[in-house]
């Protein structure tokens, strides 16, 4: 069964508008993985299974989490040349950050594969292809790919 599906919200939930969606689509040029749009727009801003932190379009487009700033602070610490056959640098400074963990671990995408989503492990120096087909799956990867944290299950959804 489908994760978003099975989420269990802790409070009311604040969706954000489609035309955010797509505002911030206009903004970095491009479109968002498969799901981000239905995710967004029913749950909003909050924090999956106490792990995840997926961003709104007005977060992605603007401010301090923006992808124009996060395109800036990756240029200066880039680390991850250790896996640089799966994600160089170049590519990634046209990536867009779409999430986050609690423990800093960054998800981003590229505008022009918008269903390949990577990690930047934040407590290593690697990166890590989470999903070739869109959010749910990359949330998933969190979960259950043992590569950052040990596997576990949490449907909760912690609304913001």
């Amino acid at each position: 069964m489908s994760r978003f599906a099975v989420l269990q919200p802790t409070s009311p939930l604040q969706g954000v508008a489609e035309q955010d969606v797509v505002a911030a689509e206009a903004a970095f040029g491009g479109r968002f993985p498969d799901g981000y749009s239905a995710f967004i727009t029913k749950y909003g801003r909050g924090l999956l299974g106490g792990l995840v932190r997926i961003y709104t379009p007005r977060e992605i487009a603007e401010g301090p989490r923006s992808f124009a700033e996060w395109r800036k602070r990756i240029g200066e610490y880039w680390f991850w040349e250790k896996t640089a056959d799966l994600l160089s640098k170049e590519i990634a400074l046209e990536c867009v950050v779409i999430a986050d963990t609690v423990g800093g671990d960054e998800l981003i995408f590229h505008p022009s594969d918008p269903n390949r989503l990577c990690v930047l492990a934040h407590d290593f120096d690697e990166a890590y292809l989470a999903s070739n087909t869109g959010l749910e799956a990359a949330i998933d990867w969190f979960f259950t790919s043992g590569k950052l944290d040990e596997p576990f299950e949490d449907n909760s959804f912690e609304p913001y």
